[in-house]
């Protein structure tokens, strides 16, 4: 993997918002909207993390699916992508780039354990192994992925507050319920989360961040993205990601 972000691939396909907030015209035809498409992503994040802890693959190893999951439906459809289909294959491809390898056929056997009444689960290890080729291209083969672990425990030691450690993991966690990561440098993602952490355990850390050489205005967008996502996801979230996934097509 590259030594420095700032030379990597990671850093040379981050996005803006709005290249992101994309619904494809296939799936508006389906009457896929923007909060449905995010709704799916988001399900499908949970999903990877749910698989990958039955296969028993390390965070990074989830962290890195999950951006590869993102990064696709940046320039592929969620009509011909089937998301059901591209999570799991996603956690098998990060797998392998992770130095972490799953079996194709030990994730067949537990998708179909996670769902063993839903034929739109179905899969066989073929289908895993074609759909694999199929987002190797839709990423340029870039499968190098960056994320604020790293950042997280730096900044925590340095600014005296390795007890928030458990608090802010879970709050990065969180992040790749949504496609921050494609969008913002890993470390920003990490002080976003450090400050949240600290402002809601009443931690005095204004002379730590000032300190820092880095926007503030910056990390306090991102900070209010997060609690906007927290709260996005208290209303009805699961009748609503069913409504968005009866927008997808049924498989054949």
């Amino acid at each position: 993997m590259a030594a420095n972000f700032w030379t990597s691939t990671h850093y040379k396909q981050l996005l803006e918002q709005e290249e992101v907030d994309v619904v494809h015209q296939i799936d508006k035809d389906r009457g896929i909207t923007l909060d449905d498409a995010k709704l799916i992503k988001f399900h499908m994040s949970n999903y990877i993390t749910k698989l990958a802890q039955n296969v028993k693959v390390r965070q990074r190893v989830v962290a890195t699916a999950i951006t590869y999951m993102r990064r696709v439906y940046t320039s592929r459809s969620l009509t011909e992508y089937d998301p059901r289909l591209l999570a799991p294959t996603c956690l098998y491809l990060a797998a392998k780039a992770e130095e972490s390898t799953v079996q194709a056929r030990l994730l067949v056997f537990y998708i179909k354990k996670l769902y063993p009444e839903d034929i739109r689960y179905r899969f066989e290890i073929k289908d895993i192994l074609e759909m694999e080729m199929k987002i190797l291209e839709a990423l340029n083969y870039y499968l190098i992925v960056f994320h604020p672990y790293r950042s997280l425990t730096q900044f925590l030691e340095d600014a005296g507050m390795m007890d928030l450690m458990q608090f802010t993991w879970g709050i990065v966690n969180d992040t790749y319920k949504m496609d921050l990561i494609l969008i913002h440098p890993p470390h920003l993602i990490a002080l976003a989360c450090i400050y949240i952490a600290s402002v809601s355990k009443e931690k005095d850390s204004i002379a730590w961040f000032e300190e820092l050489r880095v926007d503030m205005n910056v990390v306090k967008n991102i900070s209010m993205e997060i609690l906007d996502f927290y709260d996005s996801m208290k209303n009805n979230i699961d009748e609503r990601i069913n409504i968005a996934f009866r927008k997808l097509p049924l498989r054949s």
